[in-house]
């Protein structure tokens, strides 16, 4: 005969804090080594967005002479959305883009991808073209942002698709 008493009790065994899987603690930092991580932003840094079977090929082959496990290609596109982008000075930017930049001062230092957002959102038209011209990475980290117009992302989707960015 079925016992629910001893049932429930039993679970309640079965699962306890302690049982239950937990998170980890470095979960949704990078764990690439820091030779690797170098190698990676070096190979993805660039204006045009690399083959990322070629930049895991390079990176295997580094691995290899070094006794590291190589990252898998899904480590790496997680790798690109996590790394820090470009970063640029917002005094060296065209004065079309800096006004786009409404609220911040001559001395900050813009991250690329909010810079292509700013860009795109309250720019002029020659603001929008100076953002969609800067690095891949910086188009790809924005365009995995949230907050956009629809208008502005459909702008950048476009530019990224002619431009081969996916």
């Amino acid at each position: 005969m079925f016992d629910l008493s001893e049932s429930l009790r039993s679970a309640g065994q079965r699962f306890t804090r302690s049982s239950l899987r937990r998170r980890r603690s470095d979960a949704g930092r990078l764990r690439l080594s820091p030779v690797v991580l170098r190698a990676f932003r070096a190979a993805v840094s660039g204006d045009e967005r690399p083959s990322i079977a070629a930049v895991q090929r390079s990176l295997a082959a580094l691995c290899r002479a070094r006794g590291l496990r190589p990252p898998s290609r899904a480590s790496l596109y997680n790798a690109i959305r996590a790394i820090p982008g470009h970063r640029y000075t917002a005094s060296e930017l065209p004065l079309h883009v800096r006004l786009a930049l409404y609220n911040l001062g001559s001395d900050a230092v813009v991250p690329g991808h909010q810079l292509v957002f700013y860009g795109l959102h309250y720019g002029s038209v020659d603001a929008a073209s100076y953002v969609l011209g800067l690095p891949w990475l910086d188009l790809y980290q924005a365009a995995r942002h949230r907050g956009w117009r629809p208008r502005s992302r459909g702008l950048l989707l476009a530019a990224m698709r002619v431009r081969g960015i996916r």
